[in-house]
C-alpha cells in the first residue's frame, strides 16, 4: 500500500509541477481515443499545430518534449542538426526551443506528411529549418515507400508504393564543417544509409539512430554497432518495444511487422 501511495504521489506531483507532463495527460485524456490517420489541429505552447495521426503523435509528444530523448549538449549555442525522418515536426519544434539559433535540416519522405510539416514550419516561425520532401538514402535516384498515415511511411513495409525523390546524406554530410546532432529515423533504411555516411561521420558529435528489424528480414544491429565503433563513438541503447516472451512472441504487438525497435544514442567522450 505505502508502495502504491508513493507512485500515486509522484505522479501527482509531477502533474503539478512539470507543464510538458501535464500537457501529455490531457493531450493522452482528450484524443487517446480519437479515430486514427485524421488530420487535425491542436493547440501546443499556444500556437496551432497540426498531426496526421493523433495517437501516434501522443507517444511522439512523450518521448522527445517529456522524456527528452533528444536532449543532448553542444559547445555552440547555433547547433547544426539533420533531422532525418521528421514526420510532422514535433522533433524540429523540439530542437527550435531547446536552441532557439539553431540550423535545422529535416528530410520528410511522404509528401502528404511533407505538407503538414511545412505548415508547422510556418505556423511556429521557425524559419531556422530547411525542408526537404526527399528520402534520405546511398544516392539521388528516387526510392519507393509505402505510406502509413502516421510516422511509418518505409520502403520494407507490404502496401502500395509511390515513388519519391531520394537524397544521398553522406554528400551532405561531407559538405559540412560539423554536425552537432544527427537523427536518423527513417523506418528500415538506417543501416544502409549510415554503412554509406562512414567516411563523413567524423564530422558529426551525435546520432540518435531508431533501429528496425523487419520480419524475416536481414538482421544489421551489429554492423551498425560496428560502424559506431570503428567512427569513435560509445553508444547506449534503449528498448523502443518490448516483447515479454520473446521465445513466443516473433512480432511486437504495436508493430507487428518488427521484431525488434530500438533506439541508440551514440555520442564522442567529453
Amino acid at each position: 500500500m505505502k508502495l502504491i501511495l508513493e507512485i500515486l504521489f509522484k505522479q501527482l506531483y509531477r502533474f503539478i509541477s512539470e507543464s510538458v507532463y501535464r500537457k501529455f495527460i490531457l493531450l493522452a485524456l482528450k484524443f487517446g481515443r480519437s479515430n486514427r490517420f485524421v488530420k487535425k489541429s491542436i493547440t501546443l505552447f499556444g500556437k496551432k499545430f497540426w498531426v496526421v495521426d493523433t495517437y501516434s503523435f501522443i507517444w511522439q509528444f512523450k518521448e522527445i518534449f517529456v522524456d527528452q530523448n533528444y536532449n543532448f549538449n553542444s559547445a555552440s549555442d547555433r547547433p547544426i542538426i539533420y533531422d532525418c525522418g521528421s514526420n510532422v515536426g514535433t522533433s524540429c519544434l523540439y530542437f527550435s526551443r531547446l536552441y532557439p539559433q539553431c540550423k535545422i535540416h529535416a528530410f520528410e519522405a511522404d509528401p502528404d506528411v511533407y505538407s503538414v510539416l511545412m505548415q508547422n514550419i510556418k505556423s511556429y516561425g521557425m524559419t531556422n529549418v530547411t525542408a526537404y520532401n526527399k528520402a534520405v538514402w546511398k544516392d539521388d535516384d528516387g526510392v519507393k515507400i509505402s505510406q502509413s498515415g502516421a510516422d511509418g511511411s518505409s520502403m520494407f513495409t507490404e502496401g502500395k508504393k509511390i515513388v519519391v525523390q531520394s537524397i544521398r546524406l553522406s554528400e551532405l554530410l561531407r559538405k559540412e564543417e560539423i554536425v552537432d546532432l544527427l537523427k536518423i529515423d527513417i523506418e528500415g533504411a538506417e543501416y544502409e544509409v549510415l554503412s554509406d555516411c562512414k567516411n563523413s561521420l567524423n564530422k558529426v558529435n551525435n546520432i540518435f539512430l531508431e533501429y528496425h528489424s523487419y520480419l524475416n528480414g536481414e538482421q544489421k544491429l551489429g554492423e551498425i554497432l560496428k560502424i559506431f565503433e570503428q567512427s569513435g563513438f560509445r553508444y547506449f541503447i534503449r528498448q523502443e518495444a518490448d516483447r515479454n516472451t520473446p521465445f513466443i512472441d516473433r512480432k511486437i504487438k504495436s508493430n507487428p511487422t518488427l521484431d525488434l525497435q530500438l533506439n541508440i544514442y551514440a555520442y564522442r567522450e567529453q
